[in-house]
């Protein structure tokens, strides 16, 4: 069993600036691939980043450049520094977990065993 919360969420303006984190208890032998997804009202779930235990990422294309996955610290801690905010970004933000997927398949939501309950960011003026 593993176990995802995530937190960091809020209400931001335009431009702004937010840090996500998650953290990762339980069985973490089960959790190599860790990523963010974000679903918005009337949107499907889509994936964010993505990021392996041995620290390889990918990225959607609408994020990169603005927005940095990473995990580490003792507690497995996943992160997402997102920067340059703007209300495309509003969404609810999950931290997900599986022991694993195909890199090609690895923003997919489909392919991932356990799911935290979110946190919401809203970007407005």
């Amino acid at each position: 069993r593993v176990q995802l919360v995530e937190s960091g969420g809020g209400s931001v303006q335009p431009g702004g600036s937010l840090r996500l984190s998650c953290s990762a208890s339980g069985d973490t032998s089960s959790t190599y691939y860790m990523a963010w997804f974000r679903q918005a009202p009337g949107k499907e779930r889509e994936g964010v980043a993505a990021i392996t235990e041995m620290r390889l990422t990918e990225y959607a294309h609408s994020v990169k450049g603005r927005f940095t996955i990473s995990r580490g610290g003792p507690d497995n801690t996943l992160y997402l520094e997102m920067t340059n905010l703007n209300p495309a970004d509003t969404a609810l933000y999950y931290c997900a977990a599986t022991d694993y997927v195909g890199w090609s398949q690895v923003l997919r939501h489909s392919e991932y065993k356990y799911w935290g309950q979110g946190t919401q960011v809203t970007v407005s003026s």
